[in-house]
């Protein structure tokens, strides 16, 4: 039996992180991945695939809206195997960034197999071998959540890890759940020809991000999608040669549909692992539970990525890995924490997050904050390119320390990331105003924000009255 120092299971962002870097550390590591190469969901199923669509359906979109502001005319019908195409691409460029022959070159034995748990360091590969670890690294991720509705066999059943290998595009879908991955993929279908309706069991979209910038997506996401809010999916049926589905709830009725979309969340990739024979111990959805060093109920034993359901985005996961990486191979006890790391939504505007949202500030600290909000009317470029949308508000405690900065706009998570570095380090708003940026670029909107933290304490106090005293008497 062939022992390891590292084996780890599963070769999305956290397996790839912790393989690279255990093995670049000396230590001998397994990688185990049971699809035929590298990369896992966020490459072949998330991330990429959507980000590529997305892209293709907002070139689409805006083609036609300039042609209409111009007086010009659009002819012709996207065809969907070219948006495919076009996505196929990207997967297939990163691919070979991800490629099992990177990780070989550093040394780890990349392995194409299942991995099941024989004992608390003993993994069976589905190839009939089982190997040994010293530690182990779980990095399985999570898959979509399809849950049964009567009579759905009836119609196309889409889920994010099968849209992108449609052969052709649905005239009509109606998409289950109003979350991130719902959102992007409702508005880039929505782009690219397809009526979309949005089902979703809360009152609200977004319901997560600060509602002023919620409301700037909500605004234009309801303009090209339909979304009913509390209301289900009860059933499909056949009759007239048309397929019904009959929703339930806020906005009960049947509409016709030639898809069914499930984008309700997701569930970790547990149960064919059989924990239970090392003893790890889940929680109710099946997520591994995990102190802040990432150890599970066995301390050699890591869970990172969607597996332990802390942070479920994919650089999370990578912010994991390295984590467990100082933890697994130096037999540090380095904790994880989330507080400074941010996450975006590609919806058109895109949206970017940051630490607590204006209602979870006033919950903890009641009205002793402040908030500096700058739209795109006072910013040059935003103003020039016609954007309208554009807002940033940054949360700071009264000494004005960073406790949320939020945004939406055209690549707002670009020129959002230098509240990134302030948090992290906490920096007070007020350095913002010490950075030169170029002119005119989009970035100009943080750094007038931060100016109104001056404004407020130079021209909004008793300091203003003294400093006109001083230059009355001195000009």
């Amino acid at each position: 039996m062939k022992t390891y120092d590292v084996i780890v299971i599963g070769g999305g962002s956290g397996g790839l992180t912790v393989a690279a870097g255990a093995a670049q550390f000396g230590a001998k590591v397994a990688l185990v991945e049971k699809r035929n190469e590298l990369g896992g969901d966020c490459l072949h199923f998330g991330c990429v695939p959507s980000k590529s669509l997305i892209a293709v359906a907002k070139e689409v979109y805006h083609l036609h809206q300039s042609a209409q502001a111009f007086g010009l005319s659009v002819s012709g019908t996207l065809k969907w195997q070219d948006a495919k195409r076009r996505v196929e691409q990207a997967v297939g460029t990163i691919q070979d960034h991800d490629g099992a022959q990177r990780f070989r070159d550093l040394g780890v034995d990349v392995i194409f197999a299942s991995a099941t748990f024989q004992d608390e360091h003993s993994i069976k590969l589905s190839s009939g071998t089982t190997i040994k670890g010293k530690r182990i690294v779980i990095a399985t991720g999570s898959s979509p959540i399809v849950p049964p509705v009567e009579g759905a066999e009836q119609i196309t059943q889409l889920t994010n890890e099968t849209v992108f290998s449609m052969d052709e595009l649905p005239k009509r879908i109606v998409m289950i759940g109003g979350g991130p991955v719902g959102l992007e993929l409702s508005q880039a279908l929505s782009r690219l020809g397809a009526e979309v309706i949005v089902v979703d069991s809360g009152d609200r979209l977004l319901q997560k991000e600060d509602e002023d910038i919620a409301e700037v997506v909500r605004k234009q996401i309801e303009k090209e999608i339909t979304f009913f809010p509390s209301t289900t999916v009860e059933k499909v049926t056949k009759r007239d040669n048309k397929t019904f589905v009959t929703l339930k709830g806020n906005h009960s009725q049947e509409v016709v549909a030639d898809a069914l979309f499930f984008a309700s969340g997701r569930k970790p990739n547990t149960d064919k692992l059989r924990l239970d024979k090392a003893e790890v111990k889940v929680d109710d959805k099946g997520a591994i539970i995990v102190k802040e060093t990432l150890q599970t109920s066995q301390p050699h034993i890591y869970a990172v990525g969607d597996v332990n359901g802390q942070f479920p985005f994919t650089h999370g996961a990578g912010h994991e890995g390295k984590v467990v990486v100082a933890n697994a191979v130096f037999g540090l006890r380095r904790k994880v924490s989330y507080d400074h790391v941010p996450w975006a939504f590609y919806t058109d505007p895109e949206i970017f997050h940051l630490g607590m949202t204006e209602e979870e500030v006033r919950y903890q600290h009641n009205e002793d904050y402040k908030v500096y909000r700058m739209d795109s009317k006072s910013v040059d470029r935003m103003i020039a390119e016609n954007d309208k949308s554009s807002l940033i508000k940054i949360i700071t405690d009264n000494k004005g320390i960073i406790l949320g900065a939020h945004g939406v706009g055209n690549s707002a998570g670009d020129w959002m990331q230098q509240l990134v570095y302030m948090k992290t380090n906490g920096d007070s708003v007020k350095k913002i105003s010490n950075s030169v940026y170029p002119y005119p670029s989009r970035g100009e909107i943080v750094k007038h924000a931060g100016d109104l933290y001056w404004r407020e304490r130079l021209f909004g106090s008793k300091l203003s009255t003294l400093m006109n005293k001083y230059v009355s008497i001195f000009r």
